[in-house]
C-alpha cells in the first residue's frame, strides 16, 4: 500500500476499537456485535482483520478490531496496521468514522498513553473505561466525568464480563459517528510542527497523513520510517535526521515523547483517580512474589502443569469410556439394522469407526482446554510468561515467544500467528519453527489411545499420582524439549542472536467468568468437532474405499469372516500401496497397517485414530472380545506371530507424533508467515527426520532389552 495514498470510504460506517493489551478489548468487542463476526486478512500484511456488524440504534456499523497494542510505536506488523487502520489507508475499510479506545480502569497511566496518542490523531473518539468492577476491589475510585471534561471526549464506564455499560456506550457512540467534535490538542508542539512539516514537504511527491509522519519521525528505525523511505527514497532520511536534531537537541524523540506524555497524564488524572487502602493488596503481593520467584515459582509451574495432565486421564476416563461404548453400540444396532451389506460396511467401518474413534477423545481434549482457558482468565499465564523469560534466553528467544509457544498446545497455527507481536525477526522466525513442536490438541487423541491401551493405570501417593499422566506429561516434556534445541539451533547457527526487550502487561488477578469459559469451551469443542465431521470425516471415506476396493470374495470352505477380512485388506489398494513403502518403516517395529495409518495422517496427524479405527475395522482378525479400537491394536500381530504393539514399539510411534510435522495447515501457515517455501519445507524434513530416528532408537534398543 504507497504511502499516503487515498481510500475511499465503504457505504457502513466504520468503528475501530483500539486498547492495549488484557484490557477486556476483545470481551467488549464480542459484546457489541455479538456472533456476527468474520475473520480476514488485512491486505498486504499477514495480521489478522476481525470485524464484525454492530447496530446502534438507527445505525448500522461496521466493527473493526485492531490488534491490541500499547503505542502507535509501530515495531511489529501487529502495531503497523493501528497506524494505518487510524490513517484511513486499508483497502475496502477507509477512513473510521469513530473510535473506541478500551481503556483498564485500574491502570490509567499506562492505557492512557496510547488513549492520547489516538485523540492527538484528531478523529471523534470514545474512552470504554472497562474493568470498573474491580475498582471496589482495589480501593479505587475514577471520576470518569471529569476525565471526560479534561480529555475533551465522552468517556463511558463499562464492564463487558457482565454487560454494564454498554447501552450507554453505544448510544455515545452514535452521537460521536459523523460528528465534528474531534479533540484538538498537542502533548509536544514543537513535535507536532515538526511532523506537519515533514508531511508538507512531501505532499507533492508522496502524501502521507500527519500521523504518519509523525510516527515516522518519532520512531527512529520503526516500520512507519522504513516504509516511507521506501516510497520515498534515501533523500527522506536527511531530511529526518535534520528535523530530529532540530526538536529533540541529539535526545531521543521517543524518550521526549514518553517525558511528555507521561507528565501529561498525571496531570490528567491529578484528583480524578483516588485510591484507598484494602486489607487485599498485602495478600495479592505476597501471591506475586511466590508466582514469580525463580525458584518457588518454577516449581509451582511444574506442580501447576503435572496437576492439569492427571486431570486429563483422571477426568476423563468414565466419558471415554461411556463414549467408546454409545459408538461399539451404534455399530452392532447399525449392523442389526442394515445387514452386512456393502453400503452397511461402508456406514460401519467408514463413518461410525472412523469418526467415532476421533470423537471418543473429546472428554480429554475438553478438560485440557478448561485448565488453559482458565489459567489464561485468571492472569497466572502472563505471570508465568514473564517468569518464563530466562528460560526461553537461554534457548535463544525472548519471553516474548512464550504466548505464542502456549497457544501452540492448542494448535500451532493460532500459535505461529501470533509470533507478529514479536518485533525481532530472527527471535519471530526461530519461534514460528519451533511452535510445532509444542503438543498441540491433535497429538492428544494418539496419545490418548497408545497410553491407555499399553501403559497400566499404575498409581502413586496414595493414588493422587498415576502413571499414565506422567507418560503424557513426560511426552509434554519432549515436545518442548525439542522445540527449546530447535530455537537455540537456529539462533546459533544462522545467525548471531541480539538482545531485545521484553515488555509484558501483568494482568490483574481475577475469578474466571464462568460464562466466558464455558463459551470459549464450546467454541474449542466445536472446532474440534467440526474438524472431526469433515476434514477427518472425508479422509476416512477415503481410506475405507481404498481399504474396501477392489472387492475379493474367497469364500474358500474352512475360512472365518476375519480371514476373508483380512485377505479383502491386504489386496485392496490400500494394502497395496501400504506394502509397497513398508519396508522403510519397518525397522520402527511397524507393519503395513500402521505404516498406512502414519501416511494417511501427514495431512492431518489426529486423522491416524480414525484410519486405524478403519483399517482394523474392515480387517478385523482379534479376538471376537476386541471390539473396541484399543482392543483391536492389541491383539495386532505380524504375518509370523509376533505382536506388532510392543512396548518399544509404541514408545517409539509416540515419539514419532511428538517430532513429526503432520499438518498441511501448520506447513501452510509457515509458508505464509515467512513468505517462502524453504523455511516450512526445512521444517518438515528436520521435523520428520527427528521422529524417524526417534522411533529408530526406542524401537531397536527396547527390543535389544527384550522389553516386551
Amino acid at each position: 500500500m504507497r504511502a499516503g495514498q487515498p481510500i475511499s470510504a465503504p457505504p457502513q460506517p466504520v468503528v475501530v476499537t483500539l486498547g492495549n493489551p488484557n484490557t477486556g478489548k476483545s470481551t467488549l468487542f464480542n459484546r457489541l456485535t455479538g456472533l456476527r463476526q468474520k475473520v480476514s486478512n488485512y491486505p498486504g500484511v499477514t495480521v489478522e482483520q476481525v470485524s464484525g456488524d454492530c447496530d446502534l440504534g438507527d445505525i448500522h456499523v461496521r466493527l473493526v478490531d485492531v490488534p491490541g497494542t500499547y503505542s502507535l510505536a509501530a515495531m511489529s506488523p501487529d502495531e503497523i496496521v493501528a497506524v494505518d487502520v487510524l490513517r484511513g489507508a486499508i483497502p475496502d475499510l477507509g477512513p473510521p468514522q469513530a473510535v473506541i479506545v478500551v481503556v483498564d480502569a485500574t491502570n490509567l497511566r499506562r492505557n492512557l498513553f496510547l488513549a492520547s496518542q489516538v485523540l492527538e490523531a484528531g478523529l471523534p473518539t470514545v474512552i470504554a473505561l472497562n474493568m470498573i468492577d474491580r475498582l471496589p476491589v482495589l480501593g479505587m475510585t475514577v471520576d470518569h466525568d471529569a476525565l471526560a471534561q479534561r480529555l475533551g471526549c465522552p468517556v463511558i464506564p463499562v464492564a463487558a464480563t457482565t454487560g454494564a455499560g454498554i447501552e450507554a456506550l453505544k448510544q455515545v457512540l452514535a452521537a460521536a459517528i459523523g460528528s465534528d467534535s474531534a479533540p484538538q490538542f498537542s502533548i509536544n508542539i514543537d513535535l507536532d510542527q515538526a511532523a506537519s512539516e515533514l508531511a508538507r514537504s512531501l505532499s507533492s511527491s508522496s502524501p502521507i497523513s500527519r500521523l504518519e509522519a509523525s510516527r515516522a519521525l518519532i520512531d527512529a528505525g520503526g516500520y512507519a520510517e522504513a516504509r516511507l523511505l521506501d516510497v520515498c527514497g534515501e533523500s527522506v532520511a536527511q531530511r529526518l535526521d535534520e528535523l530530529r536534531q532540530r526538536v529533540g537537541g541529539g535526545r531521543d524523540l521517543a524518550t521526549l515523547e514518553a517525558r511528555d506524555r507521561y507528565s501529561w497524564i498525571q496531570s490528567q488524572l491529578d484528583g480524578v483517580e483516588q485510591h484507598e487502602p484494602t486489607a487485599r493488596r498485602p495478600a495479592l503481593a505476597l501471591v506475586d512474589r511466590v508466582i514469580n520467584h525463580p525458584v518457588a515459582g518454577t516449581l509451582l509451574f511444574a506442580l501447576v502443569m503435572v496437576v492439569v495432565f492427571q486431570a486429563v486421564f483422571a477426568a476423563a476416563g468414565p466419558l471415554v469410556a461411556t463414549i467408546d461404548f454409545l459408538t461399539g453400540t451404534l455399530g452392532q444396532r447399525t449392523a442389526a439394522v442394515m445387514g452386512d451389506g456393502l453400503f452397511a460396511r461402508f456406514i460401519i467401518e467408514g463413518v461410525i469407526a472412523g469418526v467415532g474413534s476421533v470423537v471418543v477423545f473429546l472428554p480429554q481434549i475438553v478438560i485440557l482446554f478448561a485448565f488453559i482457558i482458565v489459567l489464561e482468565d485468571s492472569g497466572y499465564m502472563a505471570r508465568a510468561a514473564f517468569l518464563m523469560d530466562r528460560v526461553m534466553r537461554g534457548m535463544g528467544l525472548s519471553g516474548q515467544s512464550f504466548i505464542p509457544m502456549l497457544s501452540s498446545f492448542a494448535c500451532a497455527v493460532p500459535g505461529i500467528m501470533g509470533t507478529r507481536v514479536i518485533a525481532n525477526k530472527h527471535d519471530r522466525l526461530a519461534t514460528i519453527l519451533a511452535a510445532p513442536f509444542m503438543t498441540c490438541s491433535a497429538r492428544l487423541p494418539v496419545y490418548s489411545l497408545l497410553i491407555a491401551a499399553f501403559i497400566p493405570d499404575t498409581r502413586y501417593a496414595g493414588g493422587w499420582i498415576n502413571l499414565q499422566g506422567l507418560i503424557l506429561f513426560a511426552l509434554y516434556i519432549l515436545g518442548i524439549t525439542g522445540g527449546a534445541f530447535t530455537a537455540w539451533l537456529v539462533s546459533r547457527v544462522f545467525w548471531a542472536r541480539n538482545k531485545s526487550r521484553f515488555l509484558l502487561e501483568m494482568p490483574p488477578y481475577r475469578l474466571p467468568n464462568i460464562k466466558a469459559v464455558t463459551s470459549k469451551l464450546v467454541s474449542r469443542a466445536f472446532i474440534f468437532l467440526k474438524r472431526a465431521g469433515t476434514v477427518i470425516f472425508m479422509v476416512a471415506m477415503i481410506v475405507w474405499v481404498l481399504a474396501s476396493f477392489p472387492r475379493h470374495m474367497d469364500r474358500a470352505p474352512g475360512r472365518t469372516g476375519e480371514a476373508v477380512a483380512a485377505q479383502q485388506l491386504e489386496r485392496s489398494y490400500l494394502g497395496k500401496m501400504s506394502r509397497g513403502i513398508a519396508p522403510l518403516f519397518s525397522p520402527l517395529g511397524w507393519d503395513w497397517k500402521v505404516t498406512a495409518a502414519v501416511v494417511a495422517s501427514f495431512p492431518a496427524r489426529e486423522v491416524v485414530i480414525a484410519v486405524l479405527g478403519t483399517i482394523y475395522a474392515v480387517g478385523e482378525e482379534s479376538d471376537a472380545a476386541a471390539t473396541t479400537l484399543s482392543g483391536r491394536i492389541k491383539a495386532a500381530r505380524h504375518a509370523d506371530g509376533r505382536l506388532v504393539y510392543t512396548l518399544p514399539m509404541v514408545i517409539g510411534l509416540m515419539i514419532f507424533f511428538a517430532f513429526c510435522l503432520q499438518c498441511a495447515s501448520t506447513v501452510a501457515v509457515m509458508r505464509r508467515e515467512t513468505g517462502t517455501w524453504g523455511w516450512p519445507t526445512a521444517a518438515w524434513i528436520y521435523m520428520t527426520g527427528l521422529g524417524y530416528l526417534g522411533a529408530l532408537f526406542a524401537y531397536q534398543f527396547g527390543t535389544w532389552l527384550q522389553i516386551p
